[in-house]
């Protein structure tokens, strides 16, 4: 493994959820160990598993892993630190301000932004002691900040004056508030980070196109801010020996080795591992010290059981529950890479080939999805949010009204907060508000939606609700804004997806937590790319699927009682004969 070769004192993994940190990152600390260094392995991943996977509890404090001499551990817990650190702001104003103020303050804290600020506040510690250096040869870090935070605290100026003074729209800038005495450390963090001599970046992925799309971005961006050290790990990846002979491995190993030869341009100059697929998972540390070994040979494989038996609602059952309710907003929500776009479009088909009118619209690129439906549909139409054009609209909108009266200083804050995720998100929401009325005609099916955290910081706004009863003045008809629709159960039904995987399920039900504090209960879930459901025949995926089929029954568990799964296909899912066939009911 390259990036493993002559490694600096800290070590950085990042990538989206479920391609495999944790286990790289763990793996790396054993390898580091098995050379004779001291190593403290960190997590601040809102989803780690590092207890589970060394089998011992860990938690917020150094701890020594059994079995593993020179192998320190520490779990740092985001949303623990998130609710300590909202406390520390809204705390002292509470009882003082009005319970309205103050619950606006705790909403605008309550974002993933502030998570992952707060853990930047905990690890930049971490980073910056003197005794952590003096104890460990190296630090493993488990996910790793955003670029956006990164220049976030990189800015020149005062946070907290630039929004006591109202001078900041609701966003990303809230969590910043009172860091100022934090400022050197935080200095002394990025500059670190930025080090080549003193930290690495890997890239962690799987070899699909969405999830190197996002390690992409994640490359730029990092990238943009000096933090140059960077390298690619592909996980997961299917062996050629364990495709042989079946046609689900077959269809894997086909298109992963289409999306590495593919990949983006900018991935090409970094220094690339793969890791093969393993029959099992993660967990202890036999398994972790096989993680970088080549793949298990087809025939050392254990038999596993009869997978026939795994019964499974498909799609079409959800359709047919959609249909019989009538016109009405369908949302599909979740994390990137779960296959939400296609799973809309498949929706969209279905309901138009039973005789309904229907329109989709979704934020991805329009050609994109003119690929995935690749032909036209009676009674189906399409429409086209592009994030990038909403975002620009909303960032010159907010700098003509709140940047017209600002200082140079000023200006360069509210335009870094202009750039969070939480400003692409309001914007694409607005646009798609316009076209949610259509839904009282017709099906709207809409892939992507805003967080329940952006609803209710839209709302405490009470921009929506203005805008709302400006437009019905003169109208004998109540104001209905865009939160109360979603509230409306009758009307909408909002759908996670997800994968069958531990990382991808926890991240869906932490989503539908958040929903569930804006007042939205989701409907169903859609568990999709299913490989159990589509009963291979290599042992390889067999195995595989035993731990799907497990992930899968924790649902019950969360309170899921709607469900579909959706079985990982030998064809990409293209075209309206495509489309079609994910939601049929054979």
């Amino acid at each position: 493994m390259q990036f493993l070769d002559s490694p600096p004192p800290f070590l950085f993994f990042t990538g989206k959820g479920g391609v495999g940190k944790t286990s790289i990152a763990c793996a790396t600390a054993l390898h580091l160990v098995s050379l004779g260094r001291k190593v403290l392995l960190v997590s601040t991943d809102p989803a780690s598993n590092v207890g589970q996977v060394f089998g011992q509890t860990i938690g917020n404090r150094i701890t020594e892993i059994a079995g593993v001499p020179g192998l320190c551990a520490l779990e740092i817990d985001p949303q623990a630190a998130a609710a300590a650190y909202r406390e520390k702001i809204a705390g002292p104003v509470r009882g003082v301000l009005p319970d309205s103020v103050v619950r606006g303050i705790e909403e605008q804290l309550s974002g993933a932004c502030t998570t992952e600020i707060a853990a930047f506040d905990e690890f930049t510690a971490l980073l910056t002691d003197r005794a952590i250096r003096t104890a460990h040869d190296h630090v493993v870090f488990d996910t790793a900040p955003t670029g956006h935070t990164i220049r976030l605290l990189q800015l020149p100026g005062a946070w907290t004056g630039f929004l006591e003074a109202g001078k900041g729209d609701a966003s990303c800038l809230g969590p910043l508030a009172g860091l100022d005495k934090q400022r050197d450390r935080y200095g002394r963090a990025v500059e670190a980070l930025a080090d080549p001599t003193q930290t690495r970046l890997v890239l962690v992925a799987r070899a699909q196109d969405s999830a190197l799309g996002e390690v992409a971005r994640t490359h730029g961006e990092l990238d943009a801010i000096g933090l140059c050290d960077q390298y690619l790990v592909v996980n997961g990846v299917m062996p050629a020996d364990g495709a042989e002979g079946d046609a689900v491995a077959g269809a894997i190993r086909r298109r992963e080795q289409a999306a590495l030869r593919d990949r983006p341009d900018v991935l090409r100059h970094l220094p690339i591992d793969e890791v093969s697929l393993k029959p099992f998972d993660m967990v202890g540390l036999e398994a972790l010290r096989t993680l970088f070994a080549p793949s298990i040979p087809a025939a050392d494989l254990p038999a596993t059981g009869d997978l026939a038996a795994f019964a499974a609602p498909r799609l079409s059952s959800l359709v047919d529950a959609i249909a019989a309710d009538g016109p009405g907003l369908v949302m599909l929500m979740g994390k990137g890479g779960v296959g939400k776009t296609t799973l809309a479009a498949a929706i969209a088909v279905a309901l138009a080939e039973r005789g309904h009118p229907v329109h989709l619209s979704t934020s991805d690129p329009a050609a994109h999805l003119a690929e995935t439906l690749d032909g036209s549909l009676a009674n189906l139409t399409v429409g086209r949010i592009d994030p990038h054009v909403e975002s620009e609209r909303y960032r010159r909108q907010v700098l003509e009204t709140r940047g017209g009266a600002l200082d140079a200083q000023g200006r360069a804050l509210l335009e870094e907060d202009l750039r969070s995720p939480c400003t692409e998100e309001i914007a694409v929401f607005q646009a798609f508000s316009r076209v949610i009325g259509r839904a009282d005609a017709e099906f709207v099916v809409m892939d992507t939606a805003p967080t329940g955290h952006t609803l209710l910081l839209l709302d405490a706004t009470g921009a929506y609700h203005r805008e709302a009863q400006r437009q019905a003045k003169g109208s004998l008809a109540p104001a209905l804004t865009p939160l109360m629709r979603l509230r409306d159960g009758r009307r909408t039904k909002v759908i996670l997806v997800t994968l069958a995987e531990t990382t991808p399920i926890l991240e869906a039900t932490e989503l539908q937590a958040d929903l569930r504090r804006a007042g939205i209960e989701p409907w169903a879930w859609i568990v999709n790319d299913c490989v159990a459901a589509a009963v291979p025949t290599s042992a390889l995926l067999r195995r595989r699927a035993r731990n799907e089929i497990a992930a899968i029954g924790r649902l019950s568990a969360i309170g899921v009682a709607r469900r579909a799964i959706v079985p990982l296909q030998l064809a990409e899912p293209t075209g309206i004969d495509g489309l079609s066939g994910l939601s049929g009911a054979a």
